[in-house]
């Protein structure tokens, strides 16, 4: 066990840095930090490196698209040349588009707040998965990272370790089931390990 703490923490030293913290996003438990975290996991839908989304979702957030409001207020042309200028551009018309729907439905149907999905979920981890694949572009792998790093603001997702996770576990030579895995570090401290064990998957391969 005194070997998986320390090779946990050299991953947090190289890795540490969750996927909202390098998109600039101070995540916090309010309505415009999920938001921006939603969007986040939607760039990260298209089979386009990671950094690439990151760099697109700053480029929006940058144009001050940081609520659902704000960016129903811009532009299809304005989100376009935004993404572009991230190098998001193989599916910069179509994200343009996806992104003001998923807007107008997170307006429509929960007032803007993500924290009224996670109520009607009533803060189980696989209601909360399902809900969210109802937004545009959001399938199992845009949720799962959604929840990834909610963790850190909603504690009822605790402990959250998806497939991506696991497989970077699994490289550490880290126990890979969920409950031993989150037994090597805090609680509110599981969001990063995640991320860093993705980044060290994506490494791998």
């Amino acid at each position: 066990m005194s070997d998986h703490h320390e090779t946990v923490r050299s991953v947090l030293e190289r890795y540490g840095a969750t996927y909202a913290e390098e998109a600039r996003i101070p995540l916090k438990d309010k309505p415009a930090p999920l938001f921006q975290l939603l969007v986040l996991a939607m760039l990260f839908a298209a089979p386009i490196p990671a950094a690439t989304a990151v760099a697109a979702a700053r480029e929006l957030f940058d144009a001050g698209w940081r609520t659902p409001q704000g960016l129903l207020d811009s532009t299809w042309q304005q989100r376009v040349d935004a993404l572009g200028r991230g190098g998001y551009r193989r599916y910069d018309e179509s994200t343009a588009r996806h992104l003001s729907e998923m807007a107008e439905l997170l307006q429509d149907r929960y007032d803007g707040d993500l924290r009224r999905l996670r109520d009607e979920a009533g803060g189980d981890a696989d209601r909360i998965q399902d809900l969210l694949q109802e937004f545009p572009r959001i399938g199992a792998t845009g949720a799962a990272i959604f929840c990834r790093e909610a963790q850190a603001v909603w504690p009822t997702l605790r402990p959250f370790v998806d497939d991506r996770a696991r497989a970077g576990a699994r490289a550490a030579g880290l126990p890979s089931a969920r409950d031993a895995l989150a037994r090597l570090v805090p609680s509110d401290d599981l969001a990063r390990l995640t991320a860093a064990l993705v980044r060290l998957d994506l490494d791998d391969r």
